[in-house]
């Protein structure tokens, strides 16, 4: 993924504007490597949320990224600075797949995807409209930038059925919590790793571990092995924040040939 560090430098490539959509989504935005647009299900929920998706078209041989790519990537972000009554945007993701592209090993999706975003509204009763500058890497055998203004009106079309449909099966794509015996704990390490042990239900052989470096946290790809008859991952610590945070933590998924779980770990 190192190409698309040179053509982020390029502010030519893949930027653009999607003007208002007169309804609960906005339109589509095309680029080389597929097409990106916001949609939302209209109407806030009782916690002053609205439920969105950025729905991402990839085209065939394409791919984009995971919350945490790799060092090489950039992840999905969403600007909602310039909107009204929306006090922040949130991404969830489903679980990623390991790709290979010769230079190194990144986390993301080689398939259209849409990645679930919550709208947090500032005053819940009144009307909001979503302005956001959306930015994200998608990459064939080179990567480039993806740069454009999606637009909203949530409350003009607030029951459209096709839009309600797409949040609802995008949420239903995302991981499980991860539970006591589907999940994994942290195993003693040093300042330079993270090790892991797994559990969960099937093949080991199917299993994968992913997790997002935060904090200013830097993880490498894991490495495999067994210890009484349990599957642990050793994650390169590639970088680390002087002092270890004590809130918070590292989102993880574990992904396996039985689904895929998600949770957050405490900081190594």
């Amino acid at each position: 993924m190192q190409s698309l560090k040179v053509l982020l430098l390029s502010a030519a490539v893949g930027c653009g504007t999607g003007l208002p959509a007169a309804a609960s989504s906005s339109i589509w935005y095309d680029s080389e490597g597929g097409k990106v647009r916001l949609v939302t299900s209209g109407k806030p929920d009782t916690a002053g949320r609205i439920h969105g998706v950025l729905d991402i078209a990839l085209k065939p041989g394409w791919k984009t990224y995971w919350r945490d790519p790799g060092d090489a990537g950039v992840p999905p972000q969403i600007d909602i600075s310039a909107s009204t009554n929306i006090a922040n945007a949130t991404f969830s993701f489903p679980p990623p797949q390991r790709h290979d592209d010769g230079s190194g090993k990144w986390a993301g999706y080689d398939h259209p995807v849409s990645l679930p975003v919550t709208f947090t509204l500032s005053a819940p009763n009144e009307p909001a409209v979503i302005d956001a500058d959306i930015f994200l890497g998608i990459c064939e055998t080179i990567c480039i930038p993806v740069q454009t203004k999606l637009t909203i009106d949530p409350g003009s079309d607030p029951d459209n059925v096709e839009d309600a449909a797409l949040v609802k099966a995008a949420l239903a794509t995302l991981p499980a919590p991860a539970r006591p015996d589907f999940g994994v704990k942290i195993l003693p390490g040093d300042r330079e790793t993270l090790i892991v042990e797994a559990s969960f239900p099937g093949n080991p052989k199917a299993a994968d571990f992913f997790v997002a470096g935060e904090r200013d946290y830097m993880f490498g790809v894991p490495a495999r092995s067994e210890k009484d008859g349990k599957l642990v991952f050793t994650v390169p610590i590639l970088d680390r924040p002087t002092t270890t945070p004590t809130d918070g933590g590292l989102y993880y998924t574990l992904t396996t040939a039985a689904g895929a779980v998600e949770g957050v770990l405490p900081f190594p």
